[in-house]
């Protein structure tokens, strides 16, 4: 594996992509992992359990904070006045702006995890962001990123010191589902400990964007195996 690549924050919801962007932190020798869970007030607050137990899984310092979004940010995810989509098309999802979207929801966890990162002397911070199969948040996109990674530079006593910002790591921005799939299984991914659905109940819906989007990656990848097999 190499020498260790020093202390990394990962961004760690306990869905299939940020569990995936935690064992590439891992893989790639990042050491200590502090795994930064935020409890914002959502419906499927179940997520934090699981990503707790992902972040024991790779010996991750399981850190949660309590964020009241729910109280500025109105969303699906955060009332329950607002009705989740279910059953949406795949050629629907990704297209427009869905109610699920959680106004500055990854600005203000990136933030965190940024103070977080400058106060470790962490060198990166990974979040499991998709541009590919994703529900269509803004805050998801390269472009985005990038804004970020500008915002980094000038906003840290590291970055302005000439001692470098913590790195903003997105390694899933341009995969498939499939491929996030594919990678998190050969890396040891335990898909078991994971949950998806932002319904939030006691188990996954199976009709929400996430919930289809999941179902959709490992069929796909499943189907490229057998295709392989033959």
């Amino acid at each position: 594996m190499g020498a260790p690549a020093g202390p990394a924050v990962v961004l760690l919801s306990g869905g299939m992509d940020s569990a995936t962007a935690l064992a590439i932190a891992h893989h790639r020798g990042h050491r200590p992992l502090y795994a930064l869970s935020l409890q914002y007030g959502q419906r499927h607050a179940r997520e934090v359990k699981a990503a707790q137990a992902v972040a024991r899984h790779y010996g991750a310092r399981s850190i949660v904070l309590d964020v009241p979004l729910a109280r500025v940010a109105p969303s699906a995810l955060t009332r329950r006045s607002v009705s989740v989509p279910l059953d949406r098309p795949d050629a629907e999802i990704g297209k427009g702006i869905p109610p699920t979207y959680v106004p500055a929801r990854n600005t203000v966890f990136l933030s965190l995890a940024l103070a977080l990162a400058e106060s470790t002397r962490a060198t990166a911070i990974y979040l499991g962001v998709n541009a590919i199969d994703y529900s269509g948040y803004p805050d998801c996109r390269p472009e985005y990123l990038r804004a970020f990674r500008r915002l980094a530079r000038l906003a840290t006593a590291s970055g302005v010191e000439g001692r470098g910002a913590p790195r903003i790591e997105a390694p899933l921005l341009r995969m498939t589902k499939a491929d996030i799939v594919r990678t998190g299984t050969r890396l040891g991914v335990p898909w078991d400990l994971t949950w998806s659905c932002y319904r939030g109940g006691a188990r996954p819906c199976g009709r929400c964007d996430s919930c289809r989007l999941r179902a959709k990656g490992f069929a796909e990848a499943s189907k490229a195996v057998n295709k392989g097999r033959k």
